[in-house]
C-alpha cells in the first residue's frame, strides 16, 4: 500500500480516536466510574459475582465494602481453575489466554488471565493509540516507509486443558491480524524461537536486512540485541544500517540507566524515544508528547484503578483511594480491577502523579522492590536518578546493578551494599561511591538522615561486576529474555549473595 494512503488511513483513525481520548481528559472520572459499573455488570452472574451480589452494587462506596483487595496468592486458586478449563469463574467470556509473568526474576511464575476483550480493547487499543499519539506529535513521520524491529521475551506458547500460556508477547504475536507482520520484523518465526541466544542472532541476520524505521522492546534487552547489530555489520551507528530509523518505543524498566548508551549509537537530535507502561495485566499509560517522560493514564481500556499511598502500603491503617483523590508527587501503590477478571488487584507497581488535570503519572518502582531496613526509604526512583547524576558525571556507563542492605551486627553499622556492572568504568570506583552515596542524599531525604554523621549508615559499598555477571546469571536461571528483570533494590541479600558468589 502506498504511503500517502497509509498516512491517510493512520489519520483518519487518529481524528476519530482523539475524540474518545477528549472524552476521558475531559471527564476522567465519570468515564472510571462508568467502567467500573460496566464491569460489575458484565461479571454479576460469574462465581465471583455471585459471592459478592454484584447485581446489588450501585456505587463504589459499596464496591469497596463488597470486594476484598486481593494479590496473586489470593487469586491463584481460581486462576489455577480457570487455566484448567473452568468458565465463568471470575469474567463470563472463557479466559484461553495466560500470561505466564515472574515479574521479576526473583518472584516464581504467575499466570495472569487475558481475555478476548483484554487483548482487543486494552493490548491491542493501547498499541494503536501509541502511533497515534506519535504520529500526531510528528506529522512529518515516514514510519510506515519500512518496518518496526520488535523485540519480545517470546518463547513458545504451551497448551494445557485447552488453555494456552506463555509470555504476553507471544501470546500478543500469536493472536496479530495477519497484515501485522507485514510491518514488522523479524518474523514471527524468528520472534518465538526459544532459544534466547540463537533467537538473537537469528534476529540480527533477519533485521539488517529490512528497511527499520522505528524499535519497540525492553531497554536493558533491545541495547543486547542492537550491540549485537552493530558487532555483526561493523558499523558504528544504527543510522548506517537503518539510515530511516526515527523512533524507539521503550517500557518494562526504567530507560534512565541507559540512555547515555543509546545515545551514543543514536547520535541524532531528532531521534525520538517515546515510553509506555504496559505489563502481562494490562496496558496502562502512553507518552503523549515529545521529549516528555510523563505518561498519560488511560483510562478507557477496560481497566479501574484505585490507589494506596505507600506512606500507609501494608500497614493496619492502609487507604485505598480512587483517582479522584490523587495528589500531585506522592508516591501510590496500583490497584486494578480490569476487563480480564482481574477484581481489586495488586500489580505491584508505584507511581507518582506529575498532573493531575490530565492525570500524567511516573512509574517510580515496585512495592516490594525497595530497601527500608533502616528507615530509608530508598525506592528505584531513587536510586536510578542518583546513578543518572553520577554516571553522567563521571563519564561511566552501566549495564546492570542491584541493591541489598548490610545489617546491622553487634556495634557495627548498617550501609547499602551495591553490585554494578559497568560497560565504561570510572577512573575511580572510590570516587564514584562517595559521589553515588552524596547524590542518594540529595534525591531521599530519609536516606540523608540515617547517613548524617553516619548516625544509622555507614558509606554505601560498591562490588564491581565481571563482564556479563548479570547474563550469566539470568541464563543459569533459565531467564533470558525481554520479560525478565533483575531486582534492582531488596530488604534481603539472598540475590546479592548469588551475584558475589558467580562473581568470584
Amino acid at each position: 500500500m502506498p504511503i500517502p494512503i497509509v498516512n491517510s488511513i493512520a489519520s483518519w483513525f487518529l481524528k476519530k480516536r482523539f475524540h474518545q481520548i477528549e472524552l476521558f481528559l475531559k471527564y476522567p472520572n465519570e468515564v472510571q466510574m462508568e467502567l467500573l459499573n460496566n464491569l460489575i455488570k458484565t461479571a454479576k452472574n460469574t462465581e465471583i459475582g455471585t459471592k459478592y451480589d454484584f447485581s446489588t452494587i450501585s456505587n463504589y462506596k459499596t464496591f469497596c465494602e463488597r470486594v476484598p483487595i486481593s494479590t496473586y496468592e489470593d487469586v491463584e486458586a481460581t486462576i489455577e481453575r480457570s487455566r484448567l478449563g473452568e468458565n465463568n469463574i471470575f469474567w463470563p467470556t472463557p479466559i484461553k489466554w495466560f500470561a505466564k509473568s515472574s515479574g521479576t526474576t526473583a518472584g516464581k511464575s504467575k499466570f495472569i488471565p487475558v481475555s478476548v476483550e483484554s487483548l482487543e480493547d486494552c493490548h491491542y487499543a493501547a498499541s494503536k493509540d501509541l502511533l497515534c499519539m506519535y504520529l500526531n506529535n510528528n506529522p512529518e513521520s515516514q514510519l510506515f516507509v519500512g518496518k518496526g524491529l520488535r523485540l519480545g521475551g517470546s518463547k513458545e506458547l504451551y497448551k494445557d486443558n485447552g488453555t494456552v500460556y506463555g509470555d504476553l508477547s507471544a501470546i500478543l504475536i500469536a493472536n496479530m491480524p495477519f497484515w501485522a507482520e507485514f510491518s514488522s520484523t523479524p518474523s514471527n518465526e524468528v520472534s518465538l524461537m526459544a532459544d534466547w541466544e540463537t533467537k538473537m542472532q537469528a534476529i540480527v541476520n533477519e533485521t539488517v536486512q529490512e528497511n527499520v524505521t522505528s524499535l519497540a522492546g525492553v531497554p536493558s534487552w533491545m541495547l543486547v540485541l542492537l550491540n549485537q547489530v552493530l558487532e555483526t555489520t561493523g558499523e558504528d551507528t544504527l543510522f548506517d544500517i537503518w539510515p530511516n530509523l526515527e523512533v524507539y518505543f521503550h517500557g518494562g524498566v526504567s530507560f534512565d540507566p541507559y540512555i547515555e548508551q543509546y545515545n551514543k549509537i543514536l547520535p541524532k537530535d531528532s531521534f525520538r524515544y517515546y515510553e509506555i507502561y504496559n505489563a502481562s495485566e494490562g496496558f496502562f499509560a502512553i507518552q503523549d508528547q515529545n521529549s516528555v517522560k510523563e505518561l498519560l493514564l488511560m483510562l478507557d481500556y477496560g481497566i479501574f484503578y484505585e490507589f494506596i499511598p505507600m506512606d500507609s502500603y501494608g500497614s493496619t491503617s492502609e487507604k485505598i483511594i480512587p483517582l479522584n483523590e490523587v495528589e500531585i508527587g506522592k508516591n501510590y501503590a496500583i490497584v486494578i480491577t480490569t476487563n480480564a477478571g482481574l477484581w481489586r488487584y495488586k500489580i505491584g507497581d508505584t507511581v507518582k502523579f506529575t498532573s493531575v488535570s490530565p492525570y500524567r503519572i511516573k512509574v517510580t518502582g515496585r512495592t516490594k522492590h525497595h530497601i527500608n531496613v533502616f528507615g530509608e526509604e530508598l525506592i528505584i526512583e531513587n536510586a536510578e536518578e542518583a546513578l543518572r547524576k553520577v554516571t553522567k558525571a563521571t563519564h561511566s556507563e552501566i549495564v546492570d546493578y542491584t541493591v541489598a542492605p548490610i545489617f546491622m551486627q553487634g556495634r557495627n553499622k548498617g550501609a547499602h551494599e551495591w553490585m554494578i556492572e559497568f560497560k565504561t568504568p570510572p577512573q575511580s570506583v572510590d570516587d564514584f561511591t562517595v559521589q553515588l552515596d552524596i547524590a542518594l542524599q540529595n534525591v531521599n531525604s530519609d536516606y540523608e538522615a540515617k547517613r548524617f554523621n553516619n548516625t544509622t549508615l555507614n558509606l554505601l559499598k560498591i562490588n564491581v561486576a565481571r563482564k556479563n555477571l548479570f547474563y550469566d546469571w539470568l541464563k543459569k536461571e533459565g531467564k533470558l529474555g525481554g520479560q525478565h528483570k533483575v531486582p534492582r533494590l531488596s530488604n534481603s541479600r539472598d540475590f546479592l549473595e548469588e551475584l558475589i558468589h558467580l562473581n568470584l
